[in-house]
Parts: structure tokens; sequence; C-alpha cells
């Protein structure tokens, strides 16, 4: 939906200049070998014990015993008590690695540098994000023509240590208004306050209680917005499976909001968001049943009681609105097209047989903006980016030449607009923010980024490596110039696989700092995501999903293999659904990797969809519940259920929050007590769990600095390095 989003930079920009100091290795010596010796001992861990108190459940015949379900209680002392112990055990093995206060210092000096996002347009001013350097969330400015920039909305002021942040942001057409969301702790419940932008004044009391939430305004009337009934009990691990839509008039209590979708159907949808036509003349409606695939429906605004019309029946494909010019609507849909078209209809007849193509299906994935009277077509070819602007005709007006091989956003804007602004960056190449002349395609550098980093001393390449059924993937691996490949580089390989997302080339503070240590890091283009279309996606989903671990598995080997690396210098780090892709191929191929770093990660397979809105995630994973093929599938690879007594596992530091209310952290609580309870060997097995903070959006940089130092600090401590 095409609902505005925080225009901040692509990453928050960072350079390590090594902690033996920065330069190109020309000798014959490992870079590892240059900045870092090695530790020959290892340390022993006594582990706080985690009670069992086994519950039973049944699949289809099968009993599955789940000997820390009361993990799973988040409002229970016992729980809070566990969370406070494993913490103290894994902060105190922190504690012992010699250079992780220099890592946690030299992050912090090499993070305090101002970085400042793209420009957006709203009525008479253009905003933008910027952070002066170490601040813990980015401040909103705008100005008007050359008049100096004003603070707009500073998200440091709304609480003294950082952790509740401004998570989006929408104007009204004309600016003069705009509503904005705010989250407490990382949690996804959001609270909502509307402003006169001219005066900066609250106009009414906050909404409370939204979640997974567009905004769109109808005029200066009042806005949409989606959010689930508070459940019962935790609202931090709860199920929430019933979204709603609904409509607020400013002026009015919340109380009195109306109901415009969602609640009365037989049929639950998940997610459900609403989007407003810019002329204010159509409501578009989207419900989804899991992540993937919408209906959509159209409702005449213009007069009073107007039913909503289908345009798409089915949540088999995935459409959205493009933009409008009075009944003429641009969709962008992935119906009868893997990798995307836009298509143009009518709002009388906006049903798919009256479809006609603007911009055709492609061999290459498309995504789609607009601004200055264009279309942006932003393609993706083996994850990279190339850009082609078109009128809304489907006329090619000409390629968008970009700098580099890597990754482009933004090309987005009011119709009016002359000028619109891009960002580009990779893997070795910070961010920076072009300006372009939508009439001529010129592009001019409209700001650099000013992180102390140097890109000549790096190099970063694509390659194609062989899964295990013959399927090729392609992989980026970055590093410093001159590395000898003798396989003694400490290396993170990095991954998702899942949800049609897609890892583009971008420039990442965290893996600069890594680059700079001297470090490998490999990011591999899994099946189950979106980097080759629909077909790529659906490839690693419910009985595919080993596709995943396969390709995750191979990018492995093949690192080794090439003496990029070895098995005892290999990490593996994921996040989210990453985590998921981390927990699996540790529990399958433990042997093959030094350290596992699984984020936030999805860990009980049998139990996920009964979270919050896990349910949502069917799409990718099938459920337990589902029929017997599906949990024999599920219970073959989920990790809770496949760590074994007497394995020696990787070295493993499992991170999580308090407050994610996405993937909720008994995911990672049991995960690690299955893991300290069974591990062999001396390998530590340790769980980090942040407080005040969620899945990751709206990190404060302070908490972002001390988790980093603490992750690189881990692995490389792990792999052996005693100095650095």
């Amino acid at each position: 939906m095409n609902t505005k989003k925080l225009v901040l930079s692509s990453a928050v920009l960072i350079a390590f200049c090594g902690l033996s100091g920065c330069g190109e290795n020309t000798n014959n010596t490992s870079q590892a070998e240059k900045v870092m010796s090695v530790a020959n001992e290892s340390t022993v861990l006594t582990y706080p014990t985690t009670k069992k108190v086994p519950v039973v459940d049944e699949y289809f015949g099968n009993q599955v015993t789940d000997n820390y379900r009361w993990l799973e209680d988040d409002m229970s002392a016992e729980t809070a008590d566990w969370v406070k112990v494993q913490n103290k055990t894994t902060y105190e093995y922190l504690a012992q690695i010699p250079y992780r206060d220099k890592i946690k210092s030299r992050l912090a000096a090499l993070l305090d540098y101002e970085k400042v996002g793209m420009p957006f347009v709203e009525g008479d001013y253009s905003y933008f994000y910027k952070n002066d350097g170490l601040q813990n969330q980015y401040v909103l400015y705008r100005q008007k023509g050359d008049a100096p920039a004003e603070v707009f909305l500073d998200p440091n002021t709304f609480s003294e240590d950082g952790t509740i942040s401004l998570g989006s942001i929408e104007f009204s057409e004309d600016g003069s208004l705009a509503v904005y969301l705010i989250s407490e702790g990382g949690s996804d419940w959001r609270k909502a306050r509307i402003i006169d932008t001219k005066t900066k004044a609250v106009l009414e009391s906050e909404l409370v209680d939204i979640k997974f939430s567009s905004l769109s305004w109808l005029g200066n009337k009042g806005f949409y917005y989606s959010s689930y009934d508070k459940p019962k009990g935790s609202e931090l691990s709860a199920k929430t499976d019933q979204h709603k839509l609904y409509y607020h008039k400013l002026g009015t209590e919340q109380s009195q909001d109306t109901l415009v979708f969602g609640g009365t159907d037989a049929e639950k949808h998940r997610y459900v968001g609403g989007e407003v036509t810019k002329d204010g003349k159509y409501l578009l409606v989207y419900a989804s049943v899991s992540t993937s695939g919408n209906k959509l429906f159209i409702k005449d605004l213009t007069q009073a009681d107007t039913p909503l019309v289908t345009v798409v029946g089915n949540t088999k494909s995935d459409t959205e609105l493009v933009s409008s010019n009075g009944d003429e609507l641009l969709f962008i849909t992935n119906m009868d097209a893997p990798n995307k078209r836009v298509v143009k209809t009518n709002a009388l007849k906006p049903t798919s047989e009256h479809w006609i193509d603007v911009i055709a299906e492609t061999e290459n994935v498309l995504s789609v903006s607009t601004g200055g009277k264009s279309l942006f077509a932003k393609y993706m070819k083996d994850a990279a980016s190339f850009i082609q602007q078109y009128d809304f005709s489907g006329k090619l007006i000409r390629d968008i030449a970009l700098p580099e091989v890597g990754t482009a956003s933004g090309f987005s804007g009011k119709a009016s607009q002359a000028k619109l602004y891009y960002s580009f960056s990779n893997q070795k190449t910070p961010s920076t923010t072009f300006s372009l002349d939508v009439a001529t395609g010129e592009s001019k550098v409209h700001m650099k980024s000013k992180v102390n980093f140097n890109s000549d001393n790096f190099v970063s390449k694509q390659v194609f490596y062989t899964s295990k059924d013959g399927t090729k993937v392609p992989m980026i691996i970055t590093h410093k110039k001159g590395l000898i490949l003798d396989g003694n580089n400490p290396t993170i390989l990095y991954g998702y696989g899942g949800f049609n997302v897609s890892l583009q080339p971008k420039f990442s503070s965290t893996r600069a700092a890594w680059l700079e240590l001297g470090g490998v890091y490999a990011v591999a283009n899994l099946r189950g995501g979106g980097e080759y279309g629909k077909k790529w996606h659906n490839a690693g989903t419910k009985l595919k999903k080993q596709n995943v671990f396969d390709d995750f598995i191979a990018a492995a080997e093949y690192l080794i293999k090439e003496k990029v690396t070895s098995s005892d210098k290999l990490a593996v780090m994921g996040g989210s659904n990453g985590g998921l892709l981390v927990g699996a191929v540790m529990t399958q191929r433990p042997e093959l990797f030094k350290v596992a770093l699984p984020a936030v990660g999805v860990l009980d397979m049998l139990r996920y969809h009964t979270f919050t809105s896990g349910a949502g995630w069917a799409y990718d994973y099938g459920k337990s519940d589902d029929n017997a093929e599906m949990f024999n599938y599920l219970l073959g690879y989920s990790p809770v259920h496949n760590v074994k007594a007497g394995i020696q596992y990787p070295a493993t530091l499992v991170t999580t929050g308090d407050h994610d209310d996405r993937v909720v952290p008994a995911h990672s609580f049991k995960f690690a007590a299955e893991l300290q309870a069974k591990q062999a060997g001396a390998n530590p097995t340790l769980i980090r769990i942040e407080t005040d903070a969620g899945h990751g959006a709206g990190t404060p940089i302070s908490k972002t600095i001390d988790q980093y130092a603490d992750i690189y600090g881990f692995t490389l401590f792990n792999m052996g390095v005693k100095a650095i």
C-alpha cells in the first residue's frame, strides 16, 4: 500500500577502521592473522538450571512433549526471574572478552557523524530525517525554500532512554495535518497523535491500540487506520488474528470510530488496510489471511452509503494501487505475472478481465513508484537494481543510469514535483542521495554520506553456487582487498529466505565494522525470498521449506570449498525468519559452523501460529494442525524439537527482546533452554535478552552499539581470537 514510510538513509552508515589501524593488507599474511591473535583455551560454562514441566500435545496420533511451555508466560514472575538469571550468565561471559569494550567504544566513535535521509515534499515544506551522530532516534526536520531547516518532530524527547520511537507519519494531501504513530519499547502496538503541521500543536487525545496499520487521510476530515481488539491476557503474546479497518473523524472520540471492514466476516482477515486515492474519490481496502496474497475492494466516497465493490475476490495474488486519475486506476499485481506487471482499469469496471497492461511482466522482478507525472519501474536483476522511467501510458522514456551495481531506492513524490530523490548503495559503498531531474533524467549528487569509510579498500563480488538439488543461487561476498584464500578468515554468512523478502546489496554500519576488522561478510539470496519473483518465493514455502536450508548449507560449503573460510571460522547469522534459518541449519549440520547467531527467531514451528499474529505466516510455513503431512514436515526441522542430547552444537548467542510481540521471545527462551540442557562439549550456549526492545524497529542507537559489540565480540572470541 502506498503509505508514507520513514524516509531514512538505507542504513545507519559507519566504518570500522580496524582496531590495529586502517589500510589495505599487501603482504602474504591473511588479514585475520594480521589483526588478530588466536586463543587456544576454551571456557566451560555452568548454566542456570531451567526446570522442566512436561506438557504433552497430541498431533494426529503423535505425542509431543514440551518441557518448557511455562516459559511462554511472559506475565509470570518465574519467567522474569529466568530472564534475569540468563542475562546475568550471558553478561558475565561477555565481560571476559578482552576486546568487547574496545569494539563498543570504536563503534560509538564511528557512529558519531551526521546522517541525513532523502527529502520528501508535503505541502509547502521539504521534510527529511536527520541524526546528528549518536542520537538514539532520527529527528524529523522540515525546510521551506532556502530558509533554515527547523525541527518538526524529535522522537528523542518522547522518552529519556530513547525506547519510545516514531513509527510512521502520514500527511493530509495539502500538508496541513499529520498523524504519526509511536512505539513504546519496540512493541508493534502503537499510539497515534494528530497534529496541525503549521503550529505543531497536538489536536486531540491520542488514539491507542493500533497495530500493523497504514494511515490514509480523507481530505482534512479524518483518516483510516487498522487494528485488532486488544487480546485477553498478555498483549505481547496473546493471539490476534481478526484485523479491522476503522475511520476516525477528527474531533470525535476513538470509541466513536466507524468500523469499515473486518470483525463480522465469516473468514478472518489477519491483515487489513485502507488507502484513499489522492483526489479523495475512492477508498481501496486490502484484506489478507496471510502475509502473501490479498483481496481488494473499492468504495466510492463521493456518495453516501455506497457498498464495497470487489476488485479481486481471492488471496491467490498480490494487487496494490499505484496511482489514480479520476476513475482511471493503475495497479501493480502478480496475478498471471509472477514477476509483476502494472495494469490499468476503470473504477466502474475494476475487475481483472478489464485490466490492460501498462508495463508488462519481464524476466526481472518489478516494483514501481510515481512522481513528477512519471512511473518509475524499479527492476531487480540478480538482486541488484536497474531503473526505467515511463509515462502513464506505458511508453518508455529512458533508463536511469546508476553509479555501479547496487541498490537504488526512492524515485517517488508528488505529481507536481520537477525534482525527485533516490539513494544508492551496495555492500561496500556508503549511501549517496541523488536528485533526479524528471524532465531530463539528469542525476546530481544531493548528499554524500559523511561516514569515514573508504570503499576503495574493499571488494564485493557476486558468485553463483549450486544447491543440493542443482538450483543456482546467488551470493554476494564482501571483504578487504588482498584477502588471502587460506581458509582462515573469520566469516559471517547471512540469510533470510522467506516471505518474498529480497536481500539487495546495501551498505550497513554493522557490516562495515565487521569488514574493517578483516572479516568476510557473505549474503546468500535463498529461495523463499523474492529475488526472482513469486516462483522463487514459493520454492521455499511449506513442504518446500527445506530448500531454503539446503541453499544456506550449500552457501557455507561453497565458502569452505573456495577457502574463503573454514568451519572453525564460519558464523551463521539471521533474524526473525532468518533466525529460524540459523536454528534449522545449526541443528541439521552442527559440525559445519563454529558460531550461530539466531536473532528474534521463529524456533517452535509447532506452536508459532498460536502467538500474536503468527497464524498469518502460514502461507510460508503451513501449520502443525493442518494435516499429518504438514505436522511431520514441521516437526522434522523445528529447531526447538531437533536439539539432540550429546551433540556438539556451534557456540550460540541467541538474541531477542522482551517486548517482541511479533516473534514472541518464548521461541528463543525454549530454544536456549533445550541447547543448554543438551549441548555436548565446551561451546557456549547463551541468550541475550534486551529489555524494553521489540522485533528491531525503533531500537535506540545506544542499544544497537551494545548489541553488535556483544555479537562481534562473542563471534571472534569463539573463533579463537584472543586479541584485536
